[in-house]
């Protein structure tokens, strides 16, 4: 069974917070954040797009029910997943930056490639 990284919260907190970054990296292709929490919003965000890929009314309501916006998911659906038709697996990248100013944690950027 995979291991999922608590990220020093609750799970409801962990829930809502990865919830919150795969509506964001879908809404704007990119966002910056620390490395650990990457990791985990590129395991969530391929499986939405993997959804996506399915295109049927089931697979939208499991989107709907993961991702806030309503107009993100349309997005997800009627742009983002096609561009992956032909691609098994692999949409996002997640780069390394280097530790941040204030208190050294590594960041990163993850992006859909």
């Amino acid at each position: 069974m995979a291991r999922l990284r608590k990220l020093g919260r609750t799970t409801d907190h962990r829930k809502a917070m990865l919830r919150n970054q795969v509506t964001s990296l879908l809404r704007d292709g990119r966002i910056e954040t620390t490395l650990a929490k990457a990791k985990e919003t590129k395991r969530m965000a391929d499986k939405m797009i993997t959804l996506g890929k399915r295109g049927d009314l089931h697979a939208r309501r499991q989107a709907l029910a993961y991702i806030y916006d309503e107009d993100v998911v349309k997005k997800l659906f009627d742009e983002i997943a096609p561009k992956y038709a032909e691609r098994n697996g692999g949409y996002t990248r997640v780069l390394k930056l280097g530790p941040r100013r204030g208190d050294g944690a590594e960041m990163a950027i993850i992006e859909l490639v």
